[in-house]
């Protein structure tokens, strides 16, 4: 059972974690003002830097093993239980009819209605990829979950000298910058599951293998989503990106030949179900030939990138692509080409991606390069532009990374060198 104590300053300190509430990870907080600030920007649900009033209402559940109560506050939920409290950061509730959840995610009113627009700036289409996504379906892909305020204190929050802001060029893309390695370039398909949370990460480690290592290797997204377990979120049902790279300081990622990522087969077939669960965490690789541990590829930090655009642009520029994420909203499904700025539809989740590139189109408009993984019948051939420099829709807002590791790449080497002569044999 899980205890609490409260300290001379009010802060509660957590020993464990209640096994009744396994949904939301035991994150102690202290408990909430008397005001709420948002997120600034057209951020996920937030409503500038302005205080916002909220007025509490409590109810109390006697079907768990002790009571609870919920505090409902204006867009924000918290969880007082045994004392402690858990808490995530102002995110909209969508409430879907069974009706409304079923319906189509693509609509032909949004490719109007952005297309007609000459202000627009970018052209929507009814995308391949998502043809038999359903609006519930669509939500599930959508895996960020907001970071409660007090963790972000947790992780150190990276600039870069002025010197290397003054000289950055007006255009860049990673896939020109290192051509030798072809993971950068690559689109992937997360399929059925909410794991962008966990692909943002694994992609941009493996970049950054081969950018300062000269390893051009793929590292496994279903080590992380399915290992990681409550430190880094709920896998298929959302994660936390920055405590995706926490866990490749502690615990590393094997390689995407040790344990390929389990949804194989992507939403392009009629029907488009089921919404496959978490996969079981089973550390063992399924090439008979490899060995978990001396798969295994480590970062050596993670940190937080300063939401400065010159700070993000001159890490990408000195370490490589970096993992992003921002508020999607029903347009944004819709993408097709140009610099996107959302126009139209309600506000969905969270998403992560990875950034490669930053630039300025024709019209004058700045815009950040990513690369999604909704395999290459969405957007741009899987990529997609967004507006630079203005937080558009939160994108530079929680940008995060790490440095790669040498640990254990001798052991890579040697099981590479390996599983190439038995290959051979």
């Amino acid at each position: 059972m899980a205890t609490s104590h409260r300290s001379r300053s009010g802060k509660i300190r957590r020993r464990d974690c209640p096994v009744f509430y396994n949904k939301i990870p035991c994150l102690p907080l202290p408990l909430p003002q008397p005001s709420l600030a948002g997120r600034g920007g057209a951020g996920r649900g937030g409503a500038g830097r302005d205080a916002i009033p909220f007025k509490i209402r409590r109810t109390t559940m006697a079907a768990t093993p002790r009571a609870v109560t919920v505090v409902a506050l204006s867009g924000l939920l918290v969880l007082a239980f045994l004392g402690q409290v858990a808490a995530v950061k102002p995110f909209p509730v969508i409430r879907l009819g069974e009706k409304d959840s079923r319906r189509p995610i693509l609509k032909e009113s949004i490719v109007r209605e952005v297309n007609s627009n000459p202000e627009a700036g970018w052209r929507a289409d009814l995308n391949a990829a998502l043809s038999n996504y359903t609006f519930s379906q669509f939500k599930r892909m959508l895996g960020v979950k907001p970071l409660p305020k007090n963790r972000l204190f947790d992780f150190p929050v990276k600039t870069h000298p002025e010197s290397i802001k003054a000289a950055l060029p007006k255009e860049f893309d990673a896939r020109t910058a290192w051509p030798q390695c072809k993971t950068i370039g690559k689109i992937l398909d997360q399929g059925h599951c909410g794991s962008c949370w966990a692909f943002g990460a694994v992609e941009s480690l493996s970049d950054r293998f081969c950018i300062h290592f000269g390893q051009n290797i793929t590292l496994s997204v279903n080590d992380l989503l399915s290992c990681c377990g409550v430190m880094c979120g709920d896998g298929c049902d959302g994660g936390y990106p920055i405590l995706a790279w926490q866990y490749f300081v502690q615990s590393g990622v094997v390689t995407e030949e040790c344990d390929p990522y389990f949804d194989q087969i992507g939403c392009s077939h009629p029907g488009c179900e089921p919404e496959y669960p978490t996969p079981v965490c089973e550390k063992q690789c399924k090439a008979g030939n490899q060995v978990w541990q001396r798969s295994k590829h480590f970062s050596v930090s993670a940190y937080r990138v300063s939401s400065d655009p010159r700070d993000i642009m001159a890490e990408l520029y000195t370490n490589g692509p970096v993992e992003v994420d921002f508020t999607v909203y029903e347009d944004f499904a819709h993408y097709r080409s140009g610099v996107y700025k959302h126009l139209t539809g309600e506000v969905l989740g969270g998403h992560a991606v990875k950034l490669i590139g930053w630039g300025t189109v024709d019209g004058g408009d700045d815009y950040w390069l990513l690369a999604n993984q909704w395999n290459r019948g969405w957007g741009d051939d899987g990529y997609f532009k967004i507006a630079r420099g203005n937080n558009e829709c939160g994108i530079e807002e929680d940008v995060v990374g790490g440095l790669p590791s040498t640990k254990n790449l001798a052991l890579s080497a040697v099981a590479a060198e390996d599983a190439e002569l038995k290959h051979a044999i």
